[in-house]
């Protein structure tokens, strides 16, 4: 696509890709656990659920976490703990299924019926940029309305594709200027 930046930050200026912002901000709205794993208050909240359900237990094990039931019920009743490499598996499978838990509510609640929702661009920080190598970028808004594919590449943790559907369903909207949008501060929506 034009206006890709090649060399971003060559001159000073600080960002992070606009689809790393989206996904932040995503993340932010499916509220995960607050409590760290390493915690046993988080470590519990984590299995019970991806126990309390079939399909929280398949998809677990389909995202890495094989363990026995006898394992998962001494971790639960508190006679062993998992390694490090177990609570990352852990960690990693409940961010997984949660993703994939809310995606349809959080599709719904960001189409909202056709009418999409207002999403703020907040530009790159370009204080260390020399002035005549600074580019005019201001604050932006726009309502995006079709936000399918970039939930679904959300909840699969698919970065490539997250930043192919945030670049072509959202930001190519800006106009002729939506180059200057790949790289932001922030990225803000409320849905």
């Amino acid at each position: 696509m034009p206006e890709r930046n090649i060399e971003f930050g060559k001159y000073g200026a600080r960002g992070v890709k606009g689809h790393e912002a989206v996904a932040r901000q995503l993340d932010a709205l499916a509220s995960f656990i607050a409590t760290s794993i390493t915690a046993r208050r988080g470590l519990l909240a984590r299995l019970h659920y991806l126990t309390r359900t079939e399909h929280a237990r398949q998809a677990a094990r389909e995202v890495g976490l094989t363990v026995t039931d006898r394992t998962l019920k001494a971790w639960l009743d508190g006679r062993r703990s998992p390694s490090k490499k177990n609570l990352e598996r852990i960690e990693t499978a409940y961010r997984t299924v949660r993703r994939h838990n809310v995606a349809r509510y959080l599709l719904a609640r960001l189409n909202r019926e056709g009418r999409g929702t207002r999403v703020e661009f907040h530009p790159l920080n370009q204080s260390q940029v020399d002035r005549p190598r600074q580019r005019v970028v201001t604050y932006r808004t726009l309502n995006v309305r079709h936000w399918d594919r970039i939930v679904e590449a959300w909840a699969n943790d698919d970065e490539a594709a997250l930043d192919d559907a945030w670049i072509s369903d959202a930001v190519v909207d800006l106009g002729s200027e939506w180059g200057q949008y790949e790289y932001v501060t922030n990225i803000g929506f409320a849905a």
